[in-house]
């Protein structure tokens, strides 16, 4: 097998070298300047458009639509496996199951010894306890709104009194002290978490996690999930849960859904708060909902966002997500090409095409766009992301040994970028928020749909990803269209679009401005309603029917 920490670190270090020399080959102007390019600038434009988006939302829930015939809904009862949120939902209502029922079929998955067993660290106490609670509610019609999900948690976010690890030898059997703000929110709407889900060491370690091991993909377990919300990705792949939290500093949500043909959103940056979440990269830092749809997305969005009064960066106003309606007939979509579709593989590409074709089917204008310098931004993401690493593991320099490759290769070199080079990078931040919304209001585009992910799941023994039959470093194709988001905290949705040659996944991704999360997932939603790409099952699952419904 290669040796995954040289890998690591001949990747990682070139990698920073680059973006040091481009960041200070191009220096800010000196003050005097008219520049809006402190980092209270960038809460002043979201402030603005959160505003906006609160006065142009709706103001009451869309009517349910019927699914169409392309997209058969599951039969809960049958398999509930099979089921997303909305139909297991649908099925409690009904009475066709119920939550203790769908506990009792999905609970021995969640040990078993086959691939999607590496998505589960540790099983949560109380939720057979927590079933029979939500069983009573539907039985008296007293549910809330997510009342008797599943839910796994991904292992950087607390869960009171369960061990949470960030997946790393050096935070020991630490017991969570309370629930984060997300997992609190998800219970008190009745949703029942039920283990955690694995993760890189601190969301930013190697695939080859050095106190858990790799996590295999469903659909090929010679291949990686893609992270660093590596089990969330596979447990929702492989079916054995219906809703996953992950984060996203990089694409940390997005990445898994595109190689494991689910479905993600990193929110608005203040969207949803991250107390009790373990940082990474604090101004990189988004918590969000993974599920296998767009709808779920939206129900589940709605409950877990809005200020905590605890994480600074959230915002108390929020526009009202869950009340967009699924369709995009006057929808203005942006397409870019550049950046976005270099060093993306054919597959990805026709993907990415044949999705464009089916947002104009639905009704959408489709405008070329373009942004500019996005090299030189994405150089500025690496430098954020290691001054804020180091400033965060810097305690834990005297046990570095402790961390896994991919860790400590980041650890290294997380110390390079000056204080000069750190403060340049925020200050440009508003700058380029600035400038994107303004180029997608000259555009008069409400969304932008990229290519997801530039080539299928990496493999593991190698870690490497092919592009049209070059080999590249997983490092050097994972975050390239995803992390530029993070750096500007613009919601971004991953979703499937198709399967490559390789029977792998690709996905592609909606981009909005900030606080217009609604329209990536009304988007979608619309998108799915009439496509089954998020249908497709992998090789490896716990769903008893066939594998390509």
């Amino acid at each position: 097998m290669t040796d995954v920490a040289a890998v690591v670190r001949g990747t990682i270090a070139p990698q920073l070298d680059r973006a040091l020399a481009a960041s200070r080959a191009n220096p800010l102007p000196a003050a005097p300047s008219a520049l809006r390019a402190e980092p209270a600038h960038s809460a002043q434009l979201f402030g603005r458009l959160l505003g906006a988006a609160i006065d142009a939302a709706p103001t009451a829930a869309r009517p349910e639509d019927p699914p169409s015939a392309s997209r058969p809904a599951a039969d809960a009862a049958a398999d509930p496996a099979a089921a997303t949120v909305v139909e297991l939902l649908d099925a409690y209502r009904s009475g066709t199951t119920t939550p203790c029922a769908v506990l009792a079929a999905l609970a021995p998955h969640w040990t078993s010894d086959d691939v999607w067993s590496d998505a589960v660290l540790r099983l949560v106490d109380g939720a057979e306890a927590a079933a029979a609670e939500s069983t009573r509610r539907w039985a008296d019609d007293e549910a809330r709104p997510l009342e008797g999900i599943p839910f796994a948690v991904k292992d950087i976010i607390d869960v009171a009194g369960t061990i949470v690890t960030s997946g790393s030898l050096q935070t020991g059997d630490r017991v969570a002290p309370a629930d984060a703000t997300v997992v609190a929110r998800l219970r008190a709407a009745g949703a029942i978490p039920v283990f955690t889900a694995a993760t890189t060491e601190f969301a930013c370690g190697g695939p080859h996690n050095a106190r858990y091991g790799a996590v295999r993909n469903p659909w090929d377990p010679e291949r990686w999930t893609g992270g660093s919300s590596t089990g969330s990705g596979s447990a929702l792949a492989a079916r054995i849960v219906p809703l996953a939290l992950g984060s996203d500093t990089g694409g940390s949500i997005r990445v898994p859904s595109a190689l494991c043909g689910t479905t993600g959103i990193k929110p608005t940056y203040g969207l949803v708060p991250r107390t009790g979440v373990a940082s990474l990269s604090w101004t990189l830092d988004h918590v969000g909902p993974m599920a296998r749809s767009a709808e779920d997305l939206a129900l589940v969005l709605a409950v877990v966002a809005g200020s905590d009064g605890e994480d600074p960066t959230s915002f108390t106003a929020v526009p009202l997500i869950e009340a967009a309606p699924e369709r995009v007939e006057g929808l203005r979509i942006g397409v870019p090409r550049g950046w976005f579709t270099e060093r993306v593989d054919t597959a990805v590409l026709d993907a990415h095409a044949a999705a464009t074709e089916r947002f104009r089917e639905l009704g959408a204008t489709l405008v070329p766009i373009e942004f500019d310098d996005l090299e030189s931004i994405d150089a500025e993401c690496w430098t954020v992301f290691y001054g804020e690493l180091a400033a965060n593991q810097e305690a834990n320099a005297a046990t570095a040994d402790l961390f896994d490759a991919g860790t400590r290769a980041r650890f290294d070199v997380s110390f390079l970028p000056t204080a000069a080079d750190y403060l340049r990078a925020l200050r440009r931040r508003p700058l380029v928020q600035a400038a994107m919304v303004a180029r997608m209001d000259e555009a008069g585009v409400d969304v932008v749909l990229t290519p997801g992910i530039g080539a299928t799941a990496p493999r593991l023994d190698d870690l490497t990803m092919s592009v049209d039959g070059e080999r590249f470093n997983l490092h050097d194709v994972v975050p390239r269209n995803t992390r530029l988001f993070d750096y500007v905290g613009f919601p971004a949705l991953m979703m499937p679009a198709g399967t490559a040659p390789d029977g792998l996944p690709v996905g592609v991704q909606l981009v909005a401005r900030p606080w217009d999360d609604r329209l990536v997932l009304s988007a979608a939603a619309a998108f799915q309603r009439v496509t089954t790409h998020h249908r497709l099952v992998p090789p490896s699952s716990a769903v008893r029917g066939p594998t390509d419904q």
